[in-house]
């Protein structure tokens, strides 16, 4: 029993690992990677669009402020209310954290909103690609702060009124982008606390989804342990999923081998003992009888004693033939491959049961078509032939025959064994190479058999890479059909 459940669990093992953990980490990563790199695009984008906006801003503030002194001659030196612009430049560049500076068409600084620079001259990319009459915006994404460039045009006072206007002086405008940055991370930090409620939401609905979802995995683990508690005549059966369909009926082939096998260790185990103790009982009856009696005539010790000897050849015999089968039911049986004759062996065979078969006039017939020569263990193969033929001997008419026929091709070689007898009931014939199984006991008491022979035969042929079967008709006679192959592939 205990390797029965052994062999149970690691069934159960192999078709259903634990699965939760990796569909929990799939849901929550199926989630959360979306929504994570979601949160980052959503935050680029903002900032972004937030610095654009405020370099549209100030391009637009400024660009009032441009017109204005180019209205009122703010360079030139002629604006009445040049205090009043100054006012608007320093309350413009305090609106956006930023600093202002105004250069006249000598690169001269007539105006620095941190009252640092005035009087120097200012010469720069920016400065000059401005009085050609382009404006231009720089951002410093490390730094966090924008510079623009912004032309300060005056109308030509020529007779052509369409003269364009020319580039008076620049106007540079630094701004900086710190707060929108603070309010990024302020952002961020909201994001961080939504996916984490969003993750707490998704693992909650993933356990609840993974749960559900294993239950029929959790039935059949239930049914599986206590098919392994020993309820063998439990059903497993779980038809929720396509996959636990497969995994049930995948269990139940597997359960219905072990029920026939441990079917066949019982009857085996029970076969076993009772043909050991048939004969040790007759051993017993016979000795006790000889003991209670006085004075035993020589005849009858002498019969008494050699039905004893007989009983023991008979113990011996099933004691050698089962340990013949112990010996090809190992996982990698010994065996002793060589190229060999078969014809010749084959022929030893028959040669040492003729003697049996004259003392029942039997027939015993050898057709060879063909020398063959094939690779062979010739020890099992001799113990396969004998059991055969001695088997079409022993269950043969008074009178009858047994032909054996030898045949190849390029392949295999083919070795038929039919003969004169009794026959199989069609009933019985799957079960003749079954260990213990006789068709007709009381006559296999009779022959000497031990239910043994065909069972061992067939496991010496499946050792050869080869295959048996028999045909037979009640009242008409027996074949065995073997064929095994010429070359032996281990």
């Amino acid at each position: 029993m205990k390797t029965l459940r052994s062999k149970i669990e690691e069934l159960y093992r192999v078709h259903t690992p634990s699965i939760k953990l990796p569909l929990l980490l799939f849901a929550i990563l199926a989630c959360m990677v979306p929504l994570m790199i979601q949160g980052r695009v959503l935050a680029s984008s903002s900032r972004q669009n937030q610095v654009n906006r405020r370099i549209i801003d100030v391009q637009n503030q400024c660009q009032i402020l441009s017109n204005k002194m180019s209205r009122t001659g703010y360079l030139s030196g002629t604006a009445a209310d040049k205090s009043g612009i100054d006012t608007e430049l320093s309350m413009l560049a305090d609106i956006y954290n930023g600093r202002i500076i105004i250069v006249n068409p000598g690169f001269k600084i007539i105006k620095d909103t941190f009252s640092l620079s005035e009087g120097k001259i200012c010469i720069s990319e920016e400065t000059i690609r401005c009085f050609q009459g382009e404006s231009t915006n720089k951002y410093n994404t490390e730094k966090h702060y924008f510079v623009l460039a912004i032309p300060i045009t005056e109308n030509v006072n020529t007779p052509d009124s369409k003269a364009p206007a020319r580039t008076a002086g620049v106007m540079l405008v630094t701004a900086s982008t710190e707060s929108m940055l603070n309010l990024e991370e302020s952002l961020k930090e909201k994001s961080a606390f939504y996916q984490l409620l969003v993750l707490v939401v998704i693992l909650i609905l993933a356990l609840a989804a993974v749960n559900m979802a294993m239950r029929p995995f959790d039935a059949l683990v239930s049914s599986i342990n206590r098919v392994a508690e020993g309820n063998l005549d439990e059903d497993i059966c779980e038809e929720t999923y396509r996959e636990t369909k497969k995994i049930s009926e995948s269990l139940t082939r597997m359960l219905n081998t072990i029920r026939s096998v441990e079917r066949s260790r019982q009857e085996f185990v029970s076969n076993v003992s009772h043909e050991l103790k048939t004969p040790i009982t007759s051993i017993r009856v016979l000795a006790d009888s000889l003991m209670s009696m006085d004075e035993v005539p020589q005849e009858l010790y002498k019969e008494f004693m050699s039905d004893i000897s007989d009983e023991i050849d008979r113990e011996s015999k099933i004691i050698d033939d089962l340990l013949s089968l112990v010996r090809m039911d190992k996982a990698a049986p010994e065996t002793n491959i060589v190229s060999s004759d078969i014809n010749r062996q084959v022929e030893m065979v028959l040669k040492r049961l003729r003697p049996i078969a004259r003392k029942r006039n039997i027939e015993l017939i050898f057709e060879s078509m063909r020398e063959v020569t094939a690779d062979i263990d010739e020890v099992k193969f001799s113990l396969a032939v004998n059991n055969l033929v001695e088997n079409a001997i022993k269950y043969n008419r008074e009178d009858g025959w047994v032909r054996v026929t030898l045949d190849a091709d390029h392949k295999f070689f083919y070795l038929k064994v039919a003969d004169s007898g009794i026959g199989i009931p069609e009933e019985f014939r799957e079960r003749v190479f079954e260990r213990f199984y006789r068709v007709d006991k009381a006559r296999s008491r009779e022959t000497g058999g031990t239910g043994l022979g065909l069972a061992i035969t067939k496991s010496v042929i499946l050792l050869h890479h080869g295959a048996v079967r028999v045909e037979s008709r009640e009242g008409e006679g027996t074949v065995f059909l073997v064929r095994i192959p010429l070359i032996y592939i281990p």
